[in-house]
């Protein structure tokens, strides 16, 4: 192994090139078309263009990423996380085009990336679980019935996925079909399969996991605890390691069980296993992320094991660097850092970045992919960067955390930097003892929390970040057919070299002249940048206040837009698929 492909952008690909060089191999990017100039493609020791501008076009397109690794010479891959990390499928390419795939077996994969055969496979091995549905369900009134067997709330989930998306949690009966629809077409949309399942949701539960390590001589490590229980959306936003608070009882149970899963499915490489902690103690199995974490670097900073490094040495076929018990020392906690803005539920919001400046100083690490005046695209994740500060102990994290985060400064987009310095004055998440004291659970933010957090100021005429035009010349260099892609700005006219060449795509956006703002209120607006992925609103139908009119989908988000008053729709202007800016009149809503 000596030429590496990271299928993937972002931190996570600036990470693995990071770690390519620190073990003298040869690191070889790709990128999307509003990726051309993006950290991981400059650091990286080769770049090349996948072409598009969406996911499916580009990180996705697993054709173009085997032509690229056949035409660079690449003998492997890693594919970071999200995208095609946890795709079988791919894994199997990989391996038939005679490619080292740094990750887990596409039979593990297949196994434990089906949650419902995860399930199974721990029940086989007695891990705890609550009660859920043993394979897909055929609809609502599968999903209804299930309801009436074991009550509410129940969660929803993506058959194949993780990362919170295609998961809703239905609180009421009238609710669940349109939330198994909405967790279909997330599912579809990022993992390229609409199936979902049932499970019995743990409400005011926290979120413990355990990192962990297999190699192919029999090996299963579990390097440390996490706990990922600050969410939204169900999708994590504060991570730390070890978990805090565990009893020796409750470590035990995580450890033995999540080895018991792992050797059962025969897995190799780095993976998490996840549960879901109830008030009471009681531990219930969750799924398990063949794959990378996000979160791994609190791991990292708590045992001093480069988790990249190690994926490289067992895909090269060699035994683990560390055994079991791994010496953890310290507190080490991960703040994400998302453009998003935490002042109006958390809505995704592109832009270009105007200030980035990174904290520094004792116990402080920052993985990002961004820099001062990038331009942050709807189409991808909202995750910026990454903060994990570690200390002696979670005290002393705590104290280095608001230092770390004081010092960082983010300007041009919303971030979720205001919310983690507020975290940082609630009790409820620094107390220094369980119970009573720490009291976050996976719902706490949305339900619990008293945070006030304050909206970002944008102005009304915040626009979506947009790909700057580019033109594409076609060079003949010693006999070989170059493409040069420039800037609008410095390209010669369009009539120059043989014709126009197509400008970068652009997001298209929803404009009607008639649907200006009016002093009544008619008129229903985007709360934010992104693309319309259903309309709901029928021309001249009677709406309830709070109804769904539209869902608009941005850094694979969905968002319900709901009737602001009751009343007749008139003058729907968008249709799905159609792009939206921040403020565009959707439809009015007029009384009778």
């Amino acid at each position: 192994m000596e030429r590496v492909l990271i299928a993937n952008r972002g931190e996570i690909a600036v990470r693995v090139v990071r770690a390519c060089r620190d073990a003298g191999l040869r690191s070889i990017a790709v990128y999307a078309d509003q990726d051309r100039e993006a950290l991981h493609a400059r650091l990286a020791d080769e770049a090349y263009a996948l072409g598009g501008s969406t996911a499916a076009q580009s990180y996705l397109n697993a054709e173009k990423l085997l032509a690229i690794a056949a035409d660079s010479g690449a003998d492997a891959i890693h594919p970071g996380y999200g995208f095609l990390s946890e795709d079988a499928g791919f894994a199997q390419a990989v391996l038939d085009a005679g490619l080292t795939w740094i990750g887990p077996p596409p039979a593990a994969i297949e196994q434990l990336g089906d949650k419902v055969a995860a399930r199974e496979i721990a029940r086989r091995v007695g891990a705890p679980l609550a009660p859920g549905t043993d394979r897909p369900v055929s609809g609502p009134d599968e999903v209804l019935e299930f309801a009436a067997s074991h009550g509410l709330p129940l969660a929803i989930k993506a058959a194949n996925g993780g990362g919170g998306r295609g998961l809703k949690v239905a609180r009421t009966l009238e609710e669940i079909p349109e939330l198994l629809e909405s967790a279909a077409r997330e599912a579809a949309s990022a993992f390229g399969r609409s199936d979902c399942f049932v499970e019995k949701y743990l409400d005011r539960a926290r979120h413990v996991e355990t990192q962990c390590l297999a190699d192919t001589h029999g090996n299963v490590v579990v390097v440390s605890t996490r706990d990922c229980t600050v969410q939204r959306r169900h999708q994590k936003l504060v991570e730390e390691a070890p978990a805090p608070f565990l009893t020796p009882g409750q470590e035990e149970t995580l450890v033995l069980a999540s080895r018991a899963i792992l050797a059962e499915a025969g897995y190799v490489g780095a993976g998490t296993c996840e549960f879901l902690l109830g008030e009471d103690g009681t531990i219930s199995f969750l799924e398990v992320n063949t794959r990378l974490q996000v979160e791994h670097p609190v791991s990292e900073e708590v045992t001093g094991i480069d988790l990249v490094q190690e994926q490289f040495r067992i895909a090269a076929g060699e035994a683990l660097t560390c055994t079991d018990p791994v010496a953890v020392r310290g507190h080490s906690i991960e703040f994400r850092v998302n453009g998003e803005d935490a002042g109006r539920g958390f809505l995704p919001t592109p832009g270009t970045v105007t200030r980035w400046r990174i904290p520094t100083g004792p116990g402080v690490r920052v993985d990002t992919g961004i820099e001062e005046g990038v331009v942050v695209d709807g189409a991808f994740d909202s995750m910026l960067a990454k903060l994990i500060v570690t200390g002696a102990d979670r005290k002393q994290a705590l104290e280095r955390a608001r230092r770390a985060l004081a010092e960082f400064e983010v300007e041009g987009i919303p971030t979720t930097l205001q919310l983690c310095r507020v975290l940082l004055d609630a009790p409820e998440f620094t107390a220094a003892a369980p119970g009573p004291g720490f009291a976050v659970h996976t719902r706490w933010l949305e339900s619990d929390a008293d945070l006030h957090l304050e909206p970002w100021d944008a102005g009304p005429d915040q626009e979506a970040a947009e790909v700057p035009e580019r033109r594409a010349f076609t060079l003949e260099v010693g006999g070989q057919r170059i493409e040069v892609a420039l800037p609008g700005s410095l390209a010669a006219p369009r009539g120059f070299a043989g014709g126009p060449a197509p400008a970068a795509r652009r997001r298209s956006r929803a404009t009607s002249a008639s649907m200006t703002a009016k002093s009544d209120g008619t008129v229903l607006t985007s709360p934010m940048v992104g693309t319309v992925v259903k309309v709901a609103a029928v021309e001249g139908r009677e709406v309830a206040e709070g109804d769904v009119l539209f869902v608009v989908e941005a850094m694979k988000m969905e968002q319900p837009i709901k009737a602001h008053r009751t009343g007749v729709v008139r003058g729907v202007a968008v249709e799905a698929g159609a792009g939206v800016s921040r403020g565009a009149p959707l439809c009015e809503v007029h009384t009778a």
